[in-house]
């Protein structure tokens, strides 16, 4: 078992409090076997909500369940029962801890940020709850505070958690 900590680091113009934007966000990830080392060549989805049923172990479930192509082995990635942390203006322009994962038998080299976002307005508090980082950046206009605001050159790093 190897618990993993996603941090992204994003350039946050005139907002605060990035955060996916529901608790069944689809996390879209790039997955390598621990046993043979093979990276899979497409990108594979969990969310919080969704748990499987594992073949190995009696009534064990994970949020992600995956047979690695080529040895066969089964593994396991599982949410850490603490929500993802928001990246907050504070921390603009570094890493800072979104999730972690407790992972057996795998591990994650890569993670798209695509999917629904939420952020708020630094100065006026307004929530934009459709962020849409597919494209890797958002813009929009903050009608309260007259300023446009946006989400840049968004990244993500993987480290062991402590």
């Amino acid at each position: 078992m190897v618990k993993l900590q996603l941090s992204i680091k994003a350039e946050l113009e005139n907002v605060t409090d990035l955060v996916p934007s529901s608790d069944d966000f689809e996390y879209f990830f790039q997955v390598k076997c621990n046993s043979c080392h093979e990276i899979h060549p497409k990108t594979v989805s969990m969310n919080r909500l969704n748990e499987r049923e594992m073949t190995t172990g009696k009534g064990a479930s994970a949020n992600f369940v995956w047979r690695c192509g080529t040895c066969k082995r089964e593994s396991s990635a599982k949410f850490e029962p603490v929500p993802p942390k928001p990246y907050s203006a504070d921390e603009n322009g570094q890493f800072s801890p979104l999730i972690v994962l407790d992972c057996r038998g795998l591990e994650f080299v890569d993670f798209d940020p695509k999917g629904t976002w939420k952020c708020v307005g630094l100065e006026s508090g307004t929530i934009f709850p459709e962020v849409d980082l597919t494209d890797g950046e958002w813009t929009d206009y903050d009608e309260k505070a007259s300023t446009p605001v946006g989400v840049m050159a968004i990244e993500s790093e993987w480290n062991r958690a402590a």
